[in-house]
């Protein structure tokens, strides 16, 4: 994080005035939730306040707009699993659902899983959940993704490496 100084307090003081409505609003029309929008602006002036000087901004408008749409994206990528999620728990007989600290926790391991798997190369991602979710066989990965048995076994070992790192 950038050290403290005045000068940044004032920079950032001023970026956040003259911007965050702008910002906001920007959101809001992306969303349809002023309460989203608010929560996504806060995340992406903190985004900005941990980042690079704002002192070297030139273009504040288009740097605000790059960051929130990141946030953005992560947004709707979270609300999608979790959606995901509640249609799965749905299923299951009452006595069997998780509690909601329990189901907290899961969402939030599955946010991590799925970042892992989203840091890796696609075809290394497409053979894990091909394996894992689909039970393919690493034969008919090979087949489906067209490539050798050696690379789906180098693919699956680069999953595995991720999801270990997670663990630890």
């Amino acid at each position: 994080m950038n050290a403290s100084s005045p000068g940044t307090d004032r920079d950032f003081s001023r970026l956040y005035a003259e911007h965050h409505g702008w910002l906001q609003q920007w959101l809001r029309t992306r969303l349809d939730s002023a309460f989203d929008a608010a929560d996504l602006a806060q995340d992406t002036f903190v985004r900005v306040l941990a980042g690079r000087e704002v002192r070297a901004i030139q273009e504040p408008r288009a740097y605000l707009t790059v960051i929130a749409k990141g946030i953005l994206v992560n947004w709707y990528r979270r609300r999608a699993l979790e959606s995901s999620f509640l249609d799965a728990l749905a299923l299951l007989p009452e006595p069997e659902a998780p509690s909601p600290e329990q189901r907290h926790l899961i969402l939030e391991t599955l946010m991590q899983v799925d970042a892992v798997l989203d840091a890796l190369p696609a075809k290394a991602k497409r053979a894990f959940l091909l394996s894992q979710l689909e039970g393919l066989k690493y034969e008919e990965i090979a087949s489906l993704l067209g490539c050798s048995l050696i690379s789906v076994k180098r693919y699956m070992k680069q999953a595995f490496l991720a999801c270990l790192t997670l663990m630890e």
